[in-house]
């Protein structure tokens, strides 16, 4: 008998990803392109209309008002508030979420999760019933001299509180993906909690915690339920741009309202710019797939 013959391979087969017709996969595209073009470009593009409908130095006073510019600093400060404090949460609980088997992990992640059940009212009423003047901390802040409800503090707060999932939730399925084996290799080789954190686990987790970062900063220029109940609207010092937009558009000052609602949505073409960027560069597969991959021969 003669030795072992090479074995033939069959050549692999190629398959369409779905059957559907070439008329099918057209018209489900037009779909998803005039439903983009009907409900986010028109209206961006009649934002940025309105606003400069009465030419450009209608536009620039309505920018440069006291109060327009206040609710600016405002917008900006709270986001340079809320989304470092978001960074160091979601971290902490993605690490511990992701890297450890503990007791309670699910009541945890569900707790994360519950800004997210909670309608931004609501959220924005519980901050009241604690630290209005007849909440349940009021008299202690009061004989304090401390104001948090119609303040800034209240606007950081309310702000926080709608958007400390968006870094966490971004990456606790990364952390759950990448597994622990690297952090037990660098452990064998003697490094302590705070290094192998600072070069093995941040560093693989950079792109997901500045998609994270992103999301959090583009909801908290934008958002409307929360601060709007423990603001008090107060011109040009609680009322941040979304407040001031209404505010403009209650009073009849179209004008205005544009202009502000059309720096707004500069401010978020720029945060989303930079999330396609961010795609780009660190294409993320779910991580159910990842897993399908490790356990493939």
């Amino acid at each position: 008998m003669s030795s072992a013959e090479p074995l033939s391979v069959a050549p692999a087969v190629t398959r369409p990803a779905t059957t559907e017709s070439a008329i099918v996969r057209v018209l489900l595209i037009a779909v998803a392109v005039g439903f983009v073009a009907l409900f986010l470009i028109l209206p961006l593009v009649a934002i940025f209309a309105q606003a400069f409908e009465r030419g450009i130095p209608a536009y620039l006073r309505a920018i440069c008002d006291p109060e327009a510019l206040a609710a600016i600093r405002l917008t900006l400060w709270t986001a340079a508030l809320v989304v470092p404090l978001n960074a160091l949460f979601g971290l902490a609980a993605a690490w511990a979420i992701g890297k450890f088997t503990f007791r309670g992990r699910s009541v945890l992640i569900t707790l994360i999760d519950l800004p997210f059940a909670v309608s931004p009212v609501i959220a924005g009423m519980v901050f009241v019933l604690l630290f209005g003047q007849r909440g349940w901390l009021g008299p202690f802040l009061q004989a304090h001299d401390i104001r948090i409800i119609f303040a800034m503090p209240g606007v950081v707060l309310a702000t926080l509180f709608v958007t400390c999932p968006l870094v966490a939730r971004e990456l606790i399925p990364l952390m759950e993906a990448q597994g622990t084996e690297e952090e037990q290799a660098a452990a064998v080789l003697g490094a302590r909690g705070w290094q192998t954190f600072l070069r093995v686990t941040l560093p693989n987790s950079r792109w997901g915690l500045l998609y994270g970062l992103v999301l959090c900063n583009a909801r908290a220029m934008g958002e409307f339920g929360a601060v709007s109940v423990v603001s008090g609207h107060i011109r040009g010092v609680t009322n941040t741009m979304t407040l001031h937009i209404e505010l403009l558009y209650n009073e009849y000052n179209t004008t205005g309202a544009f202009a502000v609602a059309s720096l707004l949505a500069l401010l978020s073409l720029v945060t989303l710019g930079a999330k396609s960027v961010l795609e780009w560069k660190a294409p993320r597969p779910r991580p159910g797939i990842r897993r399908r991959q490790r356990q493939q021969p």
